[in-house]
């Protein structure tokens, strides 16, 4: 398998925008793009524009096929959960191995190990680089649907909890993020709490008060359900699709975590 085999020279909408720019000067080398698709505005420091042609360029705003689409939005996923990946991790001003092992374990367990040289080069491309979290995160919003969006900050809330230890500048830096991405204070707040085990969080993972009636928090629970089922980001292939049962398992336990102590049957 080639260099970029991975991304499958279908990068999607992340070429373009504040995105782009932060990871254009690796594009040739992760897509099998060639040289050509990124020697001028790249070079330049300018995001790449989708005006260089080669035999894999690819433009997701003019895509004819529903498999095109959906390797564009899956690939561009991934490339914006490393560009915010980068974001949270040098949120405490510390490149912990702890979390860039996360990161590479969960690439190597969704795509496999031919995608973590990559995957940890695109990482390392951006260590120095000043990423804008409300720049990125609006692109994101522009392009992503809701479900995907809470899927790709699901994942960056697991990435802070690696190490056993989430400061506070991790939490600003997740909130900035939750509303970059135009994520419900409700929806971030809960999958927040899906990293806790105590009854206060089942509670706040369901998005209802603990003085909720029976019937409120079944209601909650199908509501959650229907939201958050992985079905949601099928388009994103069967990788993230499997990495979203997690997501979806914790609203489970929550629901089940309430009823045991409210001994609803």
């Amino acid at each position: 398998m080639g260099r970029g085999k991975w991304i499958g020279g279908f990068l999607g909408w992340v070429i373009f925008g504040p995105i782009g720019g932060l990871i254009g000067f690796l594009i040739g080398s992760m897509a099998d793009m060639g040289s050509k698709l990124i020697e001028s505005d790249v070079n330049k420091g300018r995001p790449y524009t989708g005006t260089h042609k080669s035999d894999k360029s690819y433009d997701p705003r003019t895509a004819s096929s529903v498999k095109d689409r959906n390797i564009g939005q899956r690939n561009s996923f991934i490339v914006s959960l490393l560009v915010l990946s980068t974001a949270v991790i040098k949120a405490d001003g510390k490149y912990l191995k702890s979390e860039l092992d996360y990161v590479r374990e969960f690439i190597r367990s969704n795509f496999g190990d031919r995608a973590v040289p990559e995957a940890m080069e695109i990482l390392k491309g951006l260590k120095d680089k000043e990423i804008n979290i409300y720049e990125v995160g609006g692109q994101i919003r522009q392009y992503m649907n809701y479900s995907q969006r809470m899927q790709l900050f699901h994942y960056l809330v697991a990435l802070a909890q690696s190490d056993g230890n989430v400061c506070q500048a991790e939490i600003d830096v997740l909130r900035s993020i939750a509303s970059a991405m135009g994520i419900s204070s409700a929806n971030a707040n809960s999958i927040l709490a899906m990293f806790e085990k105590n009854i206060d969080s089942a509670y706040t993972v369901l998005e209802i008060d603990k003085n909720a009636t029976e019937e409120e928090i079944k209601r909650a629970y199908k509501r959650l359900a229907m939201k958050h089922h992985p079905d949601k980001v099928a388009t994103l292939g069967p990788d993230i699709q499997k990495s979203a049962e997690e997501k979806f398992k914790k609203i489970q336990e929550a629901y089940e975590t309430i009823k045991k102590e409210r001994g609803i049957n």
